[in-house]
């Protein structure tokens, strides 16, 4: 872990590219350890090639290497599935009331481009993990539901993105124009949710996106 951290610190100061000058003490107070044992570290990942240094006299110039790299990039794309993964965890909340409307209004589309049609209404979630739902839908293609006007009114478009809980298919919905914070995911769903898997507000859920 703290080979790691050392890794960063120094890519963090520019060692990309170009050798950066550091000292043992600075890295040792901002990765908690001695500067003995930052030297020892230094050389662990020197032995690993992830970096190369050189010493002269007190100055101490050292680079991250391409494979020092790609092994930071692996870590980080390790950890963005962790983070920004397939899951949004959360706590239902109730909606403004106009959920049912706009379900009614769509419903016809949604049964076409998602395969159900959909209970008049919406079970929104508030997230807890990841921050937003852009987080855990952001590598996660779309599916675009047109808009249309009726009655003199214009629907704009609507961004779905399938999603499941407990078994239960649905999607949650994103409008052109939406009252919602990025914080709260609005997901339809071919029964009433709350009713089928006895939720209430403050219950906590976990919603698998499927990709």
């Amino acid at each position: 872990m703290e080979e790691l951290k050392l890794l960063i610190s120094i890519a963090k100061r520019g060692g990309v590219g170009e050798k950066v000058r550091i000292t043992l003490r600075e890295l040792s107070q901002e990765i908690g350890t001695s500067p003995q044992s930052v030297m020892r570290k230094l050389e662990a990942l020197e032995k690993e090639g992830y970096v190369i240094k050189d010493t002269s006299g007190k100055r101490t110039l050292v680079e991250v290497t391409s494979p020092g790299i790609q092994f930071l990039e692996s870590i980080f794309e390790e950890i963005g599935k962790v983070l920004y993964g397939n899951y949004i965890v959360g706590e239902v909340v109730s909606g403004v009331g106009e959920g049912k409307y706009y379900v009614e209004q769509y419903k016809e589309r949604i049964r076409e481009y998602l395969g159900f049609s959909p209970y008049p209404g919406t079970l929104n979630i508030l997230v807890v993990f990841p921050k937003t739902i852009y987080e855990a839908l952001y590598n996660v293609e779309a599916i675009t539901i047109p808009g249309f006007s009726k009655g003199g009114r214009t629907f704009g478009d609507v961004k779905a993105y399938k999603v499941r809980i407990n078994g239960i298919n649905g999607a949650i919905v994103v409008p052109s124009r939406t009252i919602h914070p990025p914080k709260v995911a609005e997901i339809i769903a071919p029964t009433c949710l709350r009713k089928k898997l006895n939720l209430k507000d403050g219950s906590k859920v976990k919603v698998e996106v499927i990709k």
